[in-house]
């Protein structure tokens, strides 16, 4: 049977953190919520939440790359030219 890398790792994270929490769940849990706290940016749990967060970003990239400066004057600008 293949080993997922991703899995073994995950496995060990999980024993880990239970080692640390003496096996205790509700520790385990609260040890959880608090690194939760910690972390940048929105907390992701369900699905539609992230296509929100990802709509939500490609508007703002879209914005921002509709701010950006052209090179070239647009058709029809006579600015500088006399």
């Amino acid at each position: 049977m293949k080993t997922n890398p991703l899995l073994e790792e995950l496995w060990q994270v999980k024993d880990e953190l239970a080692r640390e929490a003496a096996y205790d769940i509700d520790r385990i849990f609260a040890g959880l919520r608090a690194a939760e706290g910690q972390q940048p940016g929105p907390l992701i749990r369900l699905p539609e939440e992230l296509r929100r967060y990802v709509e939500e970003q490609e508007r703002q990239d879209h914005a921002i790359s509709a701010l950006a400066l052209n090179e070239e004057a647009p058709s029809g600008c006579t600015e500088g030219k006399q």
